[in-house]
């Protein structure tokens, strides 16, 4: 039954607005606080915006990132707990890049604690013997010399404890551990998991065939 107050509102269709109202703005409240915990503890998106990773990743790609894989980061520190297991060689990894912590990098993962890694004429050595890496690709052929460049040639440099020595799979256009070193286990992100947009650039068209891709 309806009630009116001394103006002649009715006061069950002022209190029933109020309460949806208010389920509308928790629902909201809700949505925000769960997406926070998920992108700061669970998933995060990340958009490819160099070559580095070619053809493996590609401008315009846009991944999903498992952030809890290698543990869960305190917010504000590099401390992480409940890891499920630490980053291996060929993991491609996103990563707080260690010149510049506000920018984020991608890369694979070539040493692990303990590994001795070197670069011959391209060709990379991780404890004396060349790896298998059908991801690579070179466009140039040019082999540049040491005392020119570390791109083709570098180290044999042994990765430190609780650091990592990462490469971009487009070998010859790549900023990555042969001129920046090492990075740690605290800089890292998460683990790319797979792709969910794909946007070239260029053209203005979408890559169909890439969405849904798991990166590996």
């Amino acid at each position: 039954m309806s009630q009116f107050d001394e103006y002649g509102v009715d006061t069950n269709t002022v209190h029933h607005k109020k309460s949806v109202l208010r389920e509308y703005v928790e629902a909201i409240v809700v949505a925000a606080i769960l997406a926070l915990f998920i992108r700061t503890f669970l998933v995060q998106a990340y958009k490819i915006p160099s070559g580095s990773m070619e053809d493996t990743l590609l401008i315009g790609d846009h991944l999903l990132v498992n952030k809890f894989v290698y543990g869960t980061r305190v917010p504000f520190t590099d401390k992480k707990f409940f890891p499920v297991r630490s980053p291996k060689r060929g993991d491609i990894l996103v990563f707080r890049f260690p010149e510049d912590e506000s920018k984020d990098f991608i890369k694979r993962i070539i040493g692990t604690p303990g590994d001795v890694v070197e670069v011959i004429n391209k060709m990379v050595y991780v404890n004396g013997k060349p790896i298998d890496e059908p991801y690579t690709v070179y466009k140039d052929s040019e082999v540049l010399p040491r005392e020119l460049n570390n791109r083709d040639n570098y180290g044999p440099v042994k990765v430190p404890p609780g650091q990592y020595f990462a490469m971009g799979d487009n070998r010859d256009r790549s900023h990555d551990s042969r001129f920046w070193g090492f990075l740690t286990e605290g800089q890292v992100v998460g683990e790319a998991m797979v792709i969910y947009w794909s946007w070239d650039t260029d053209d203005g068209l979408v890559r169909w065939g890439r969405i849904g891709r798991v990166v590996k």
